[in-house]
């Protein structure tokens, strides 16, 4: 789910393979450390089967794991820069494991507790596209697998009636409870905003969906963050029948795609809303959704890194950087199921590309579509097929800072012959038996990476091995 990471040096990426004996290992490891939860995992799952609606768990556990291979061919470029996505041939595999724990501690009063493990590289070490082929993977310089705390929040629901409660099913970070359609929720602490903010029905991740990072969530939603993709935060969302509305305080790492975040909210924060209205299209379900970010923070500006050049150097926007520097942008979020077994789903984001970008990848416009068909019509009620397009674009003021052969946290090729970025993504999802296992196979192809029309195309090619308990 996660989709930041830290900026490393160009020495440093050179460090990145991950040899698939690692990831073999970690697989293995990960199957000892948690057998002996099985059990009790299979006895929660088989309660969510049946769902008592008298009953509210008072704990439960569930797990994943997702395994992902990548493979590039060779393809054509121009020239290279220190940001850039290899032009050689290229394999790469990525794993996370996570432990979802769940608590009810007092009425209305949840806790839940992820602790997670996470190892391996993106093609290039996700650098040299806005786009990344893989959301699993981050920008760190060590692909080790390395052990950390996902999220760890407390969430207290307070019903304002009774008159409409909804039996939400046992599930990862979910006790099997019953909430009102009038209620308001409060979230403190550690997780990604991206666990309550932009989700789609047909979009909804690497681990399940498409691999894109451009799918996953919206582009140009600079989403607060640390290399991980988690932050701290104070949210508050508020259930009115098929109205939602959700306000987030949360706040941003010390440095563009760092590690530990600022909680001196008087020198960086983030600020999110967003209204959703789910809805029915001839008797079949849709959502439609409107997000709004403002971030301020210790941020560099395009215009004057250009400035400073005079011409002559080669621009730097983290030498611009100074407090109360700020980014902001809009989002919109469509889903719709149009038959039994297809349905279609789109994005369009913005931000007013400026100043530099702080957490998620660099990306000022997008606009996305795709459509999910399920496998009951060929008799394969739990596979699904998906299909995607993503287009990306950058502010003139970003792109004139990349041409001048600055760097930003991902991209830079040294100079640039501007083109919209744009992926097409399909992928086949296949559960071989009952039991929480999905096998898939991905295909991904991307035009003008790095917005850069004397790069390319890609062809990347990818398995995923996913399991839920």
């Amino acid at each position: 789910m996660p989709k930041c990471g830290s900026s490393v040096t160009f020495a440093n990426r050179k460090k990145m393979k991950t040899p698939f004996n690692i990831i073999r290992s970690v697989a293995a490891a990960l199957a000892l450390l948690f057998s002996a939860l099985i059990p009790s995992i299979a006895r929660a799952q088989d309660s969510a089967a049946k769902p008592d609606t008298t009953k509210q768990d008072r704990f439960n556990l569930h797990f994943q794991s997702t395994y992902i291979y990548q493979y590039k061919p060779q393809f054509a470029a121009d020239y290279s820069g220190p940001n850039s996505l290899k032009t050689e041939e290229e394999r790469q595999n990525s794993i996370t494991a996570t432990l979802y724990i769940g608590i009810r501690l007092w009425k209305g009063a949840e806790l839940y507790i992820n602790p997670e493990v996470a190892g391996g590289s993106g093609l290039s070490g996700a650098y040299g596209m806005a786009a990344s082929t893989n959301g699993e993977t981050f920008r760190v310089g060590d692909p080790s697998p390395t052990l950390y705390l996902a999220r760890g929040y407390l969430k207290q629901t307070i019903s304002l009636d009774h008159d409409k409660d909804t039996l939400y099913a046992d599930g990862a970070n979910q006790l099997q409870t019953s909430y009102s359609n009038h209620s308001l929720s409060f979230y403190l602490g550690k997780f990604g905003l991206s666990d309550l903010f932009d989700n789609n029905a047909y979009s909804t991740g690497p681990r399940t969906s498409f691999l894109n990072w451009c799918l996953m969530n919206n582009g140009a939603w600079d989403y607060a963050a640390n290399l991980r993709g988690y932050t701290l935060s104070f949210t508050t969302v508020l259930q009115w029948d098929n109205m939602t509305y959700k306000v987030a305080l949360a706040t941003l790492p010390v440095v563009a795609n760092g590690e530990e975040l600022n909680t001196n909210l008087s020198q960086e924060y983030s600020l999110n809303a967003e209204v959703n209205r789910a809805y029915k299209l001839h008797k079949k379900d849709g959502h439609l959704r409107l997000l709004g970010y403002y971030n301020n923070g210790d941020m560099g500006n395009y215009n004057q890194a250009l400035a400073n050049t005079l011409g002559v150097l080669t621009p730097s926007v983290i030498s611009t950087r100074q407090y109360g520097r700020s980014k902001y942008g809009l989002g919109l979020n469509i889903d719709q199921l149009l038959s039994n077994t297809v349905g279609v789903f789109g994005r369009l984001g913005w931000n007013d590309g400026q100043n530099e970008t702080w957490c998620f990848t660099e990306a000022d416009a997008t606009i996305s579509a795709g459509f999910v068909i399920n496998g009951a019509g060929w008799k394969r009620k739990d596979d699904n097929i998906g299909v995607a397009v993503v287009v990306n674009g950058l502010s003139k003021a970003h792109e004139q800072y990349l041409a001048a052969g600055g760097l930003g946290f991902q991209l830079g090729d040294g100079t640039l012959n501007y083109a919209n970025e744009t992926v097409a993504e399909c992928y086949y999802n296949f559960k071989p038996v009952q039991a929480g296992i999905w096998l898939s196979l991905d295909y991904q192809f991307a035009l003008n990476p790095g917005y850069n029309l004397d790069r390319g195309p890609v062809n990347v090619f990818s398995f995923r091995a996913h399991v839920e308990l």
